[in-house]
């Protein structure tokens, strides 16, 4: 039971003898320690110490705002009404209007609303007997696409499910409760059928994006399938997003969802130079370079092609599939500069690979000193590294060699001492071993010091796995990657994605292919 200590206030000036004083403030002392010992106990176990609530204010005196007070913050005064589309405009006389009244303009008032309401169109095709005998029927306009749901309600299927999380049964209710007479099939048919310009597009969003990319941000969520784990694969930068479901998170899975598309696998150096430089045996490496150069058009080409040079070990045969997937890279034009930043996920860790300072240091940040030693060691550390982190942004900024030399020292400053802290000097040991990926923005200041980006982007498969659960067809999963990847481009490349649908499905195709949008902007983003 906690024991309230009294004020010296509360005491009566006739009981404040020295003697109670000195034992007031022994228990003042004694209450502060215990307190202490606890909020360092639940510290040690991961739990939450005693909040500071900081003092009400309510009783504080009330201060006279000045004119900069007016106004919360973030309320600043923006023209809402300036590019405001007016759909009808309506004329209002005032009461009781005295003869003689001089009419003086208009005070506007403007007012937004929305309209949702069934729209039903009979179209009654005219059907005309030529003087053969042959007969001719009215056709129907191009948008409707001989279906019996028109463009404006599919758009609001798509938005409602891609853009706005709404689950099917929520989407049928919805529009039932409208009006509209729609089954649960026709639902599903919008959502998953007939988009093969869809998924044309986001192919070819990967494909442009990164041959046009100094550097992708890249990092994978699960994404359950069919009611089995399964994968989402995320690639994109400050241009673009693509999503990839697959059943697995290899690098060879990365590797191949990397070549967008193609099939092949390819011996040449490349491929040679990548075997050799993850220990595939010499015999094994001498193989293959009597093969090249060579292109395995498919899969089962490929099998055959490992059967052949008896490759037994599983270490070896994804030695071997990975360097003819790099082969196929480089085969189709990409770019060898590009820098591959991710969160030291070993999938991630080929070609030119960046790490994430972020999670790099929190390698760090969840150690627990067990004495005032260690945590001094370790908030020292970490004071050290985001010196360090904010020298690396100024260099992005200014970069010079006077700059790079000593970011570089300090670095090896920073990551070489040995503290009275051993789990620190081995999370210390580990960072410098990174040091090239780490410090990789010396040699390419454009790319980002976190992945972030990458992170924030995914989420949305992270939202999606708790409202929906998991995907059950194959082309359900697609669309969802297709749809999902046209989402967040559009967003990134500032263009609406209700209008993106509404241009798309109509056919009007007034808005640009988004690739070509990427293309545009890179040339200034990478600049």
């Amino acid at each position: 039971m906690a024991i309230k200590i009294p004020k010296i206030d509360e005491i009566p000036k006739e009981e404040q003898s020295p003697l109670i004083l000195a034992l007031l403030e022994t228990l003042n002392l004694l209450y502060e320690e215990n307190q202490n010992l606890k909020d360092e106990i639940a510290r040690l176990k991961g739990e939450k110490a005693r909040p500071e609530i900081k003092p009400s204010t309510l009783e504080s005196p009330k201060r006279k705002k000045s004119k900069k007070d007016k106004k919360r913050p973030g309320s600043k005064k923006r023209a809402k009404t300036k590019k405001l589309e007016i759909h009808k405009t309506q004329p209002i006389r005032p009461e009781n209007l005295p003869p003689g009244s001089t009419f003086k303009g208009y005070q506007d008032f403007y007012v937004q609303d929305l309209v949702i309401q069934p729209f039903n169109t009979l179209f009654k095709l005219e059907r005309w007997e030529t003087p053969d005998g042959k007969y001719l029927v009215g056709k129907l306009p191009a948008q409707i696409k001989n279906e019996h749901f028109g463009p404006d309600l599919k758009r609001f299927i798509l938005y409602q499910h891609y853009h706005a999380h709404v689950t099917q049964p929520l989407i049928l209710e919805q529009l039932r409760d409208l009006g509209v007479n729609i089954s649960s099939g026709q639902i599903n048919r919008i959502i998953t059928e007939g988009h093969d310009t869809f998924h044309y597009e986001k192919n070819a969003i990967l494909t442009i994006g990164l041959s046009v990319s100094a550097y992708i941000n890249v990092d994978d969520t699960g994404a359950r399938h069919k009611g089995k784990n399964g994968y989402c694969t995320h690639i994109g930068n400050e241009l673009f997003a693509t999503f990839h479901s697959t059943e697995s998170k290899s690098r060879i899975n990365f590797l191949e969802i990397l070549r967008a598309g193609y099939n092949d696998y390819v011996i040449n150096n490349e491929a040679l130079a990548y075997m050799a430089s993850q220990g595939l045996p010499k015999p094994l490496v001498q193989q293959f370079a009597q093969l090249a150069p060579s292109v395995l058009e498919n899969q089962d080409q490929w099998h055959a092609t490992l059967s052949s040079v008896q490759i037994k070990s599983k270490r070896h045969y994804r030695i071997a599939t990975e360097g003819a997937l790099i082969g196929s890279l480089y085969k189709h034009g990409f770019n060898p500069e590009l820098v591959i930043v991710s969160d030291d996920a070993g999938q991630f860790n080929i070609l030119q690979h960046a790490l994430c300072w972020i999670h790099a240091e929190r390698t760090i940040n969840k150690l627990i000193g067990f004495t005032e030693e260690q945590i001094e060691a370790v908030d020292s550390v970490k004071s050290q590294i985001w010196t360090l982190y904010d020298q690396l942004k100024d260099f992005k900024i200014n970069p010079s060699d006077c700059k790079r030399a000593s970011i570089d020292a300090y670095f090896d400053e920073i990551f070489t001492q040995r503290t009275c802290f051993a789990s620190l000097n081995q999370a210390l040991r580990r960072i410098s071993a990174n040091k090239s990926e780490l410090l990789l923005v010396l040699k390419c200041p454009v790319i980002p010091l976190h992945n972030n980006l990458s992170e924030n982007d995914i989420r949305e498969y992270v939202k999606r796995r708790k409202i929906s659960g998991s995907s059950r067809s194959d082309l359900g999963r697609k669309c969802r990657d297709t749809f999902v990847s046209l989402k967040k481009t559009c967003r990134k490349l500032k263009v609406s994605f209700w209008e993106y649908l509404n241009d798309r499905i109509t056919g009007t195709n007034t808005l640009p292919f988004l690739p070509d949008l990427i293309v545009l902007k890179a040339q200034a983003f990478f600049a």
